[in-house]
């Protein structure tokens, strides 16, 4: 059976949403759906095959139609996405999956009661190298966790509609969730806001979760350089996570820190360091898009819920509006 895909929105990340799908097999891109003319006008000469339209109730009527992809600003993924499971339509959101607490939930709500999938975009769930770190945490290979530091910078884009914690932060807090299985038992977040624009263009966000573990998370439209790096500390050894290396995206150090009390001087705490060699495990090529867009399909088709559902989505909002909530407060921390 062919699942049969309408996509809304054709401007930054469309094109790599239609190429990513058509590659899929029973899947075919049916309609595309933008309000730029010139943007419509191109995807003919690509793909022949597809329909293009400038009205979403098109999409939502047509029984060539059986699921959603909503690739638009964040302040209307929202309405989109509830006219479309309104509709009967599975539905695939982008990150993050609507600007309120409030809006996610309902979303959850109504696709549950039409009994239709709901995935959110958190694209680097499915990259080969998320998911190794995914495995080599879950084998205590990094032993326990002692924290984790992010770096998210770039220049721009800058949004109007979602600021710099919605746009980056929400990576790290899918990452986080999608790794340990948990949410954050209080968040407090510093930062500084365009005036120009009235969102937040830097921020630190430290998050505390149960066990003591600790993520700290920078995030910067500011910044002249591109940087996607993290590092996970863990009792035995430490591992760095580097998105825009081009091979060795992963490196593992077989270095850590141990404090002992010595029994002879208990006043005294003995600390001891160890260094030892560098690996990077080998990782297959694959974009995080297309395990993204498999992901979609099969849980279409075997009708299971999506590794990103709307449950995590809805997580992931509850972390980035704290995050912000904090940050407006004077980075008082706020429960989560």
């Amino acid at each position: 059976m062919t699942t049969r895909i309408a996509v809304i929105g054709y401007g930054y990340w469309g094109p790599n949403i239609v190429r990513n799908f058509s590659k899929i097999k029973d899947t075919k891109v049916t309609w595309v759906c933008d309000m730029n003319p010139k943007v419509l006008a191109e995807i003919p000469h690509l793909y022949p095959a597809i329909h293009v339209t400038n009205n979403m109730g098109e999409i939502v009527k047509s029984a060539d139609v059986d699921a959603v992809v909503i690739a638009t600003p964040t302040s209307s993924h929202f309405a989109l996405a509830k006219q479309a499971l309104a509709a009967g339509k599975h539905v695939l959101v982008e990150k993050p999956m609507t600007q309120t607490v409030r809006e996610a939930t309902q979303l959850v709500r109504l696709a549950k009661k039409a009994k239709k999938i709901l995935m959110v975009d958190h694209t680097f769930i499915y990259t080969p190298a998320i998911q190794k770190i995914k495995s080599i945490i879950e084998k205590k290979e990094l032993g326990d966790i002692y924290y984790v530091d992010s770096v998210r910078t770039n220049l721009g884009l800058l949004q109007k509609d979602s600021n710099v914690i919605f746009d980056l932060a929400t990576h790290d807090f899918s990452i986080m969730d999608y790794l340990f299985r948990q949410m954050p038992r209080t968040i407090s977040a510093t930062g500084i806001s365009h005036k120009q624009l009235n969102q937040e263009t830097v921020a630190h966000i430290a998050a505390m979760y149960k066990n003591n573990l600790f993520l700290h998370c920078h995030v910067n439209w500011l910044s002249p350089e591109k940087i996607r790096r993290m590092i996970f500390v863990g009792t035995k050894k430490m591992l760095t996570y580097d998105d825009i290396e081009p091979s060795e995206k992963i490196k593992i150090y077989d270095k850590g820190v141990s404090f002992t009390k010595d029994p002879k001087q208990s006043y005294q705490l003995r600390i001891g360091y160890r260094s030892g060699d560098i690996t990077s495990p080998h990782l297959p090529i694959e974009e995080g898009l297309s395990g993204m867009a498999k992901e979609f399909v099969k849980s279409i088709q075997s009708k299971r819920h999506p590794i990103t559902d709307g449950e995590m989505g809805l997580r992931v909002v509850r972390c980035i509006t704290k995050a912000t909530e904090s940050l407006r407060s004077h980075g008082k921390p706020v429960k989560v």
